[in-house]
């Protein structure tokens, strides 16, 4: 491989960049590699200004982090003597120095992305430098697979150049098409590594101090520790503040959340010779060069992106760092001179470590990824030339995701929706939120929500000691002046920032907000985070849209809310524990999940009301939103439960008519003696059965039945015209009046006074002449007289006697001697 030599100056010598220069004119990759104490490479595209190739084009140089960005920037416009924004200028997401002069533009990952999706020709652009990409970051990933779609699509002119000091040189060479390599030599002080391992149980935060402390004590220049995070960096800080550590040295903390002033104060040497203590994160491992350190005390950890099932969203997450970091760090105390590195770890230890991390794309959620992909016209990413192809789950779930947003549709191509949420810094949950809330008159509210959950929590505290209510996190931010024992005013600042930051991009303009609808635009980022309260003994139990459980303290402002939006969950399946949430009501639900809510509806009887009633239940999952209850529309369901209910009560709870009972009675009697005719069952379960409740709705339609006409349905039609002949309702007697024949007993009965029945000389038949009729003959007051339904015989025989008796008690009516 050709070989680059770099003088302590960190600047290549002439004769090696010319080989460097060569290797980007044909085919115009390449990849270069430093050795350790090789120096700052990206010192590079300086001498590379000079080449034919790139004219009046300028140089982008892509670097992992904002810090790094302004450091790497700031670092070539001291080498070229002049100020930042003049030849060498950079760009960040919230942050630009650039001007006309530029040729050197130092930018973030993120920030190539989005001119590479507005600008795919990346105009007056002519070399593309991936520094640092053995950190393989997600968003490196991305940009160099669409830039090298461009370079073979659009732009076969476009250079590319990978840059890092730790790589698998020669399959990064092999994916960019056999680029050349070329290696940048350099020299490194020998570092002597000592062993501290952590003892079991023992805080890393005490370890760490342990440490340094004796750094200080046994060494002499300056320290830089490596630690996973902001939280332990100023723990740590403030240990050693109590040890009296600032007495011996200037303690500066460096991490991305600092402000530039904060970290440009890290990076400066100290005044009058003082010695320095950098507590840093890994941004001083490989990004940056922290100057005048001989010292290293390494922890042994790194915090790395790894997807997140509280949240669904990807986090920051500690893991223990790869062989490959801690020897980046170690050799960071060897650089001018001999040194030292403290590992807080044992050398058995040591040996079990993964050599290197696993590239971000393969640990992390791919939503963000797959919406950016959307955003480049693509549907399947295994047609972009990715180092590492995307999990093909992982790419499905994010579609999935971004579908269930509205940010594609179902083809997989990108909606107006998704075209606004890809400009956004945001996870595509919060981008989501972000630009529907706009509409709502919520945004101002939605760049609150979106900034507290992308940074670190605004209270202070175990988070099992936290209230989950982001309400109360919302009204800090809302209201500067409103006070809270665990408010962390640094947290608050950097959310207030970033809430102004996100307004500024959407066009939002800040203001008075309604925190009581923070559920509801918290919904809009995670349809899928609903719960419910079980309204059961215990306060604080919640069931999720997916069936599972969560829950908070009892005690929590949340525990008697109907229904939550989590935010933050822990992560156990089962029984999840809600980290962060808001209140939303039935309502808001409804007017957020319209067309996800889901009816079941159904025809039940209600024993309060003692009537039919609908039954609606809405559902969001397996969330109940509530019952509304309804008249009963007609149909099979209602008529079906009317029915039972007829069938459980009695035919006779029906309104019978006199009229109808006496039909059902003399249909009962033809169908005992003429059934064969054709005459129909009219017992109970037959009625029931030929009961027309199609258009019933209500127990009120039970008492509006028609029996007559149920009845009379029930009678062929050839037969109706037989209906009186053969079963007359009534009988005229000879005086002329209609005595009604009562046909429940078989055979037939009639029931009259005596004097009524003078004149018939035969009994009255039915069933044409079958059956005769007994009557049952009365005397004036209506008791019974005689039963017979042989009148002749009665006349002729018996009613001598009657009439005596009847004629002594009753002498003013009258009692002939011949009835007939």
């Amino acid at each position: 491989m050709p070989s680059l030599s770099f003088p302590d100056t960190g600047l290549p010598v002439e004769a090696s960049i010319d080989t460097l220069r060569a290797a980007l004119d044909d085919p115009g990759v390449a990849v270069l590699t430093a050795e350790p104490g090789a120096g700052k490479t990206t010192v590079v595209p300086l001498r590379l200004l000079g080449a034919s190739w790139l004219r009046d084009q300028r140089i982008v140089v892509l670097e992992p982090r904002r810090v790094v960005t302004r450091a790497a920037a700031r670092r070539m416009a001291d080498l070229v003597g002049d100020g930042v924004g003049g030849i060498v200028g950079y760009r960040t997401r919230d942050d630009r120095r650039v001007s006309d002069r530029t040729k050197v533009e130092v930018v973030t990952e993120g920030v190539l992305t989005r001119r590479l999706q507005s600008d795919p020709e990346l105009g007056g652009v002519g070399l593309l430098v991936f520094d640092e990409f053995h950190e393989r970051n997600l968003q490196g990933d991305l940009g160099l697979a669409l830039a090298l779609d461009v370079r073979r699509s659009l732009r076969p002119d476009l250079r590319l150049l990978v840059m890092s000091a730790t790589l698998d040189v020669q399959r990064v060479s092999d994916h960019l098409g056999q680029a050349p390599v070329v290696t940048s030599e350099g020299r490194q002080h020998p570092v002597e590594v000592r062993w501290l391992p952590k003892r079991p149980k023992e805080r890393l935060d005490d370890a760490t101090t342990a440490a340094v402390m004796k750094a200080l004590r046994e060494e002499a220049g300056d320290v830089l520790v490596f630690l996973p995070g902001a939280a332990e960096i100023r723990r740590v800080q403030q240990a050693l503040q109590i040890e009296g550590a600032d007495g011996m040295a200037d303690l500066r903390p460096l991490f991305g959340a600092l402000s530039a002033a904060e970290q440009d104060a890290a990076l400066a040497p100290s005044r009058d010779g003082r010695r320095r203590v950098v507590i840093a994160t890994d941004i001083a491992e490989t990004s940056m060069t922290v100057e005048g350190v001989r010292v290293v005390v390494d922890a042994g950890l790194a915090r790395v992106p790894r997807f997140d099932t509280r949240t669904g969203m990807t986090r920051l997450t500690t893991v223990t760092a790869s062989k490959a970091s801690a020897d980046q760090r170690t050799g960071r105390a060897g650089r001018i001179e001999p040194g030292v590195a403290y590992r807080l770890w044992s050398k058995v230890e040591h040996a079990a470590r993964r050599p290197h991390l696993e590239p971000e794309i393969s640990q992390v959620d791919l939503a963000g990824l797959a919406l950016e992909l959307a955003s480049w016209g693509v549907h399947d990413a295994r047609v972009v030339p990715f180092l590492d192809p995307p999990p093909a789950r992982a790419v499905v779930e994010g579609v999935a995701l971004l579908r269930s947003l509205g940010a594609v549709d179902g083809d997989g191509r990108i909606t107006p929706i998704g075209s606004r949420m890809v400009t956004l810094p945001l996870h595509p949950r919060l981008g989501h939120m972000v630009v529907a809330s706009r509409a709502s008159g919520d945004g101002w509210l939605a760049c609150m929500l979106a900034a507290l959950l992308e940074d670190r929590d605004v209270l202070r505290g175990h988070p099992d000691e936290l209230p989950a209510d982001l309400a109360v996190r919302l009204e800090l931010l809302a209201d500067a002046d409103r006070r809270h024992p665990r408010a962390d005013g640094r947290a608050l600042g950097s959310v207030r920032a970033s809430a102004y930051d996100l307004a500024r991009r959407v066009g939002v303009e800040p203001g008075g907000v309604r925190i009581d609808r923070a559920g509801l635009t918290l919904a809009l980022a995670y349809p899928d985070r609903v719960a419910q309260n079980r309204d059961g003994t215990t306060p604080g139990r919640f069931k999720l849209t997916g069936g599972s459980a969560a829950w908070v303290r009892p005690t929590d402002s949340l525990a008697g809310e109907a229904f939550v939006v989590a935010a933050d969950l822990d992560g156990h399946r089962k029984d999840a524990r809600i980290r962060l949430a808001a209140a939303i009501d039935a309502e808001e639900l409804l007017e957020v999940f319209a067309d996800q809510v889901t009816e079941h509806s159904s025809v039940v009887w209600d024993r309060e009301r003692d009537d039919v009633i609908e039954r609606v239940e809405r559902n969001l999952g397996q969330v109940r939103l509530g019952v509304v209850e309804r008249r009963a529309p007609s149909g099979p369901a209602t008529e079906r439960i009317i029915r039972e209910r007829l069938r459980s009560a009695g035919i006779t709870s029906l309104r019978w008519t006199d009229k109808a009972v006496a039909l059902r009675a003399r249909l009962a009697f033809l169908h005992r003696h003429r059934a064969g005719d054709g005459w129909a069952d009219v017992s109970d379960r037959a009625l029931l059965a030929a009961i027309d409740l199609s258009t019933a709705t209500s127990r009120r339609d039970l008492d509006g039945i028609d029996l007559e006409r149920t009845l009379l349905r029930l009678v062929p039609p050839h037969l109706h015209g037989a209906l009186d002949r053969l079963a007359p309702s009534e009988i005229r007697l000879p005086k002329g009046r209609r005595v009604a024949v009562d046909y429940t007993a078989d055979p037939p009965v009639i029931a009259v006074k005596v004097q009524d029945a003078f004149g018939l000389t035969t009994t009255p038949t039915v069933l044409d002449g079958q059956i005769p009729i007994v009557f049952h003959l009365l005397s004036p007051a209506g008791r019974p007289v005689q039963v017979t339904s042989d009148l002749e015989g009665f006349w002729t025989g018996s009613w001598h006697d009657v009439r005596k008796e009847m004629a002594g008690r009753y002498p003013k009516h009258d009692w002939p001697v011949e009835p007939r």
